[in-house]
């Protein structure tokens, strides 16, 4: 893996500027890949890792960077629950951790310098230099990662039967003989409406 600093520049240019998001994303992913014995996440152990992330903040552009793992390539995983969090799997070991930023490294960062008035500076300063410890909690977990879910997985290719669009993995439902995509299913839900 490359050096912490190497990989905060990486994660700087592929999204755009350097945050406290950046660097808590780079140490997060540091961490996870550590905890599980994966040391070359985007090289020789780049099929072994599928990361979920539970943000979708600048940490997670950082995480991707680190792990090599991208959702165009099934191996970064989103769950949208609002926490600075991200698990880890290696799915040849089955082992999961799950790492979580401590919401307790604020307030140490305002201890840490408290002569740095922008909170951006002061938190990228102190997270530089807190101890994994202090900065996040770390919990084992167990994770079930469907062969469908898997990277490289092909499935049947199916067309809703009320649009024609094509569904891929299984993301159909079948309802009434039809074959429906999730917005013909559930139109209300949709993240769209057709004007």
């Amino acid at each position: 893996m490359d050096a912490f600093d190497d990989l905060l520049r990486q994660a700087e240019i592929a999204h755009g500027h350097l945050c406290a998001g950046q660097i808590l994303g780079v140490r997060m992913a540091m961490l996870g890949c550590s905890r599980l014995g994966i040391e070359d996440p985007r090289g020789k152990d780049r099929k072994r890792l599928v990361t979920y992330i539970e943000i979708d903040r600048c940490a997670t552009d950082a995480i991707g960077v680190v792990t090599g793992c991208r959702l165009g390539k099934r191996a970064l995983k989103f769950r949208d629950w609002g926490k600075m969090a991200a698990t880890f799997v290696d799915i040849e070991t089955n082992r999961a951790i799950r790492v979580s930023a401590k919401e307790s490294s604020k307030a140490l960062a305002r201890e840490m310098y408290p002569e740095v008035e922008n909170k951006n500076q002061q938190q990228m300063r102190a997270y530089r230099e807190m101890s994994d410890g202090d900065l996040f909690d770390e919990q084992w977990v167990r994770v079930v990662v469907e062969p469908k879910e898997f990277p490289g997985f092909k499935g049947e290719r199916i067309a809703c039967d009320i649009c024609g669009e094509g569904i891929n993995y299984d993301r159909f439902v079948r309802r009434d003989d039809q074959t429906l995509c999730m917005s013909c299913a559930a139109p209300e839900e949709r993240y769209y409406q057709p004007l």
